[in-house]
């Protein structure tokens, strides 16, 4: 049906906020329960390895922390792992909706790597798997009774992944990759390492066992990582939004500094939590890494000229588009209403690139950019902005027939 493109933005939309929810509920778990843990007080006598009194909502909150596990299971436990889950299952099905089903556009960059669409899909599904392995097997190493110089591999394994995927993916790609590998290895700490392990001690209470403390130190590690992991995950994943982040000849290195800030930002947090100062030197040095990531956001982006982009062959998917019935007009309409902002050097106002990235200059510009045109400025008034090239609603329904004409062909 000719609709199916608007339908398939509806069900990315459901997908994403499904997506956005959950991640609400796991990140806001997980600090809470490591400010909690930092901040206990440890000096009050007892069985518990620490207490706090909290106030909220209009009511008080004793809580406790046994370092192990208390004398004898309680009637009542609460366990957290559906956010992790629930965030990690939307976000696959989220990366498959976008970068699968619509490879042909944001997935591979045929300027980077000559991969079948069917071979970067492969690709990005096995790359995710192998991150958690290769993490997994250093954290259970003799190097993870070495937590520092564990941070230090694992950051290497990220700066290597973030070069490896700007190698073969587009840059939105990329960056989403990257964060998509890195919420797999927190995922899978929750679902392989801190759950089971907290059934074996739970399994210890029932049977009237003394629970081994071995089983709370190593979930506690992968709690820490996954702590210190949050904040990057989270710009990744936002990143497709900004051009200057994942468009420029340098995003991996910006990837790789973005987790750096994310150590700075939670070590301030962590350290102030734990009542142990306010170390305000990580404000410079955040300050100073996001000043090197503005810094190398000013390399020219990675698209071709508009001379390149004229001379290249056009993809099946594109030349679909460029020569279905209407594309003359639509081409004409675009660059006549779009192109201004949409374009490698953008004419309109103070802009400096084109917003997110896409440019609607050249037929293949606009062939690949066919649905989004279509669902923006057809379906829909959210493109131009407040409509301020005055496209009139005939120019609307030519985009809308072009669409569909080009939607009804065989591929």
């Amino acid at each position: 049906m000719y609709d199916f493109a608007a339908l398939w933005d509806w069900v990315g939309f459901a997908v994403r906020w499904v997506h956005v929810i959950t991640a609400i509920a796991w990140i806001g778990s997980s600090f809470y329960f490591v400010a909690l843990d930092l901040g206990l007080n440890r000096k009050i006598k007892g069985p518990a390895d620490g207490e706090e009194w909290q106030v909220h909502g209009g009511g008080f909150y004793h809580i406790q922390k046994y370092l192990v596990a208390p004398a004898a299971m309680p009637e009542h436990l609460t366990w957290f792992k559906w956010e992790a889950y629930s965030t990690w299952l939307s976000g696959a099905a989220l990366l498959m909706v976008v970068y699968w089903v619509g490879g042909e556009l944001y997935l591979i960059d045929p300027q980077k790597a000559d991969l079948a669409l069917w071979q970067g899909i492969v690709l990005s599904a096995a790359s995710l798997a192998v991150g958690w392995v290769i993490y997994d097997y250093l954290c259970k190493s003799p190097l993870g009774e070495r937590p520092t110089t564990l941070m230090l591999l694992l950051f290497g394994m990220l700066v290597a992944m973030s070069w490896g995927y700007h190698q073969v993916f587009t840059g939105r790609a990329a960056m989403l990759h990257l964060g998509a590998f890195t919420a797999t290895i927190m995922t899978a700490n929750v679902f392989a390492i801190i759950m089971p392990n907290q059934r074996i001690v739970v399994a210890d209470l029932k049977a009237g066992r003394t629970p081994d403390p071995k089983y709370g130190k190593i979930a506690k590690l992968r709690s820490t990582h996954n702590n210190y992991l949050t904040l990057p995950v989270v710009f990744l994943m936002l990143s497709n939004h900004y051009p200057l982040a994942f468009a420029t000849e340098y995003s991996w290195a910006i990837a790789a500094l973005v987790f750096l800030m994310g150590v700075t930002i939670r070590h301030f947090f962590n350290t102030m939590h734990a009542r142990q100062g306010m170390p305000h030197w990580t404000w410079l040095v955040t300050a100073l890494l996001f000043l090197a990531i503005v810094w190398l956001s000013t390399a020219p982006m990675r698209w071709d000229s508009y001379e390149e982009a004229q001379a290249r062959e056009l993809t099946p998917y594109e030349q679909r588009f460029a020569e279905a019935e209407g594309f003359d007009e639509a081409h004409d309409i675009v660059v006549g209403r779009c192109s201004m902002c949409h374009a490698r050097e953008p004419v309109w106002g103070n802009l400096r690139w084109p917003p997110k990235g896409v440019l609607l200059e050249t037929p293949g510009d606009i062939a690949r950019n066919a649905r989004a045109i279509y669902v923006q400025a057809g379906l829909s008034h959210a493109m131009p902005p407040a409509n301020i090239t005055n496209i009139e609603d005939d120019h609307r329904r030519a985009l809308v027939r072009w669409y569909r004409a080009a939607a009804h062909t065989t591929p």
